[in-house]
């Protein structure tokens, strides 16, 4: 018997069970049939952040952010890219600061960009400042 794992739908929020051995075959939700998988990062706000971290069992990389910051913008191409790389096995967000305060303040985000690794709804890493593609993709694994 396969494992199957918990993977909330980027559109509708549905929690999805999927067979971990079919991740990478292109699944879709049950509920609104969209890709559950698209190769780029989501951009989530309290609700949205709070299910994916509580019900869906693949590790989330998260980048804390602001519009005004130069280094967030100068790595965004970066964590675009990255997210085709890294997904299905890990799902890549995107938490506006200005607009998620509340995130901001919960996780203690002093400096941006910060990244945050989580896995299984606690945080597993952390780093602050601007990585390039490849500092982005191997300092995920290294922590995974």
């Amino acid at each position: 018997m396969s494992e199957n794992l918990h993977v909330v739908c980027p559109r509708c929020e549905a929690v999805n069970r999927v067979p971990a051995r079919k991740l990478g075959a292109d699944p879709q939700c049950g509920s609104c049939h969209q890709p559950l998988f698209e190769g780029r990062p989501l951009p989530l706000g309290r609700a949205g952040f709070t299910k994916q971290l509580e019900r869906s069992d693949i590790p989330l990389l998260v980048d804390f952010w602001a519009p005004w910051c130069g280094p967030c913008r100068m790595m965004a191409p970066a964590f675009e890219q990255a997210a085709a790389r890294l997904e299905p096995s890990v799902r890549l967000i995107k938490v506006n600061t200005e607009e998620a305060q509340d995130l901001a303040g919960q996780y203690g985000i002093r400096s941006i960009p910060t990244l945050m690794l989580f896995s299984g709804g606690r945080e597993r890493a952390r780093v602050s400042g601007a990585l390039d593609l490849s500092g982005l993709v191997s300092w995920t694994r290294q922590h995974l």
